[in-house]
């Protein structure tokens, strides 16, 4: 396995046995066996200290479901399933709701052991093995595409659940629909000894990180690349490669970290895409990774933008 492979979210060597999603003698016998990983509200559940929440199929907790579970795959011998309970009511005063950039807030079911809670998979991603957070990733974009993706895109009548989770049929009109990804491109800009960071509008105070895009229809990763930091920061570029990619369910992106050099310095901010942008120095994103720099925080761990910087400190991207 490469290094760039290690980052969160990263392929753990997870077997889905896709071959079994269509066995329904087989997916019966398989969640008998196997446990259940809740997730309310993009939330997984969290077992305390002691990582993700797994529960028996006929776990009480999951009685809220509205849907089958969705098969993930073979965790070594074990089977492993998501499923949505997101119609469960917490208690009065307990309910999420939006933090702007990221939902602190923690939920305990009744059912539940008391330090046992749903929370936010980005405030608990470096906390899990990485078998689990590519199980919890999994999990929390498959139960969105489905929540999100009721309806038939060709005739718009109700689809169906099918293949343990992994397609959605229409009884109407017999299309087919599978689940979403969307390609990002986020870059690592270099110029000498400096990188290029950005912060877009509502970002909390002090947060900076890589620039970063969708990928559009008929184009290339390297022509994305290039496009994106000329329409943000006005920066035209050179040599572009890829490094790393991470599965980023918030919903349902996957990010193409790329490494890039600029031909230029001279930033020309597009307001609608950036808040601001600045030249970082070697020595300064030390700092910012230290908390010590006066004006930028660094960036989350876990997030391939802190992965991408760090290993460019560590002078060991591949």
């Amino acid at each position: 396995m490469r290094h760039a492979e290690t980052v969160t979210f990263g392929g753990s060597g997870l077997d889905r046995a896709a071959a079994l999603r269509g066995d329904a003698a087989a997916q019966a016998r398989l969640l008998a066996e196997g446990r259940v990983l809740p997730v309310w509200r993009g939330k997984p559940l969290l077992a305390g200290d002691a990582g993700l929440g797994w529960l028996p199929a006929a776990h009480p907790a999951l009685a809220h479901a509205v849907a089958a579970p969705v098969f993930l795959g073979l965790d070594g011998t074990t089977p492993r399933f998501a499923q949505d309970i997101s119609d469960w009511s917490p208690e009065a005063g307990a309910e999420a709701v939006e933090q702007g950039f990221l939902d602190s807030s923690q939920q305990t079911h009744p059912a539940l052991p008391g330090d046992w809670v749903f929370a936010e998979l980005r405030a608990c991603m470096t906390l899990l093995s990485p078998r689990e957070a590519e199980l919890a990733a999994t999990a929390r974009a498959i139960l969105h595409w489905h929540r999100s993706h009721g309806f038939c895109a060709t005739c718009g009548a109700r689809s169906e659940v099918a293949q343990a989770g992994w397609q959605r049929t229409c009884p109407a009109c017999g299309a087919q629909h599978f689940p979403r990804t969307d390609p990002v491109v986020i870059m690592l800009v270099t110029r000498g000894n400096r990188v290029l960071l950005g912060r877009s509008p509502g970002w909390p105070e002090g947060m900076y990180s890589c620039l970063a895009g969708f990928i559009e229809p008929g184009e290339t990763i390297e022509a994305a690349v290039r496009r994106e930091v000329m329409e943000e920061a006005g920066i035209r570029l050179g040599a572009v490669r890829y490094l790393a990619s991470q599965p980023w369910p918030f919903p349902a992106s996957l990010m193409l970290g790329c490494a890039a050099e600029a031909l230029d310095d001279t930033i020309t901010l597009d307001p609608a895409e950036l808040e601001d942008a600045l030249w970082l120095s070697r020595e300064e994103v030390l700092a910012a990774m230290a908390g010590e720099h006066p004006r930028v925080k660094p960036a989350r761990k876990g997030a391939i933008a802190h992965f991408l910087l760090a290993n460019w400190l560590a002078d060991r991207l591949d």
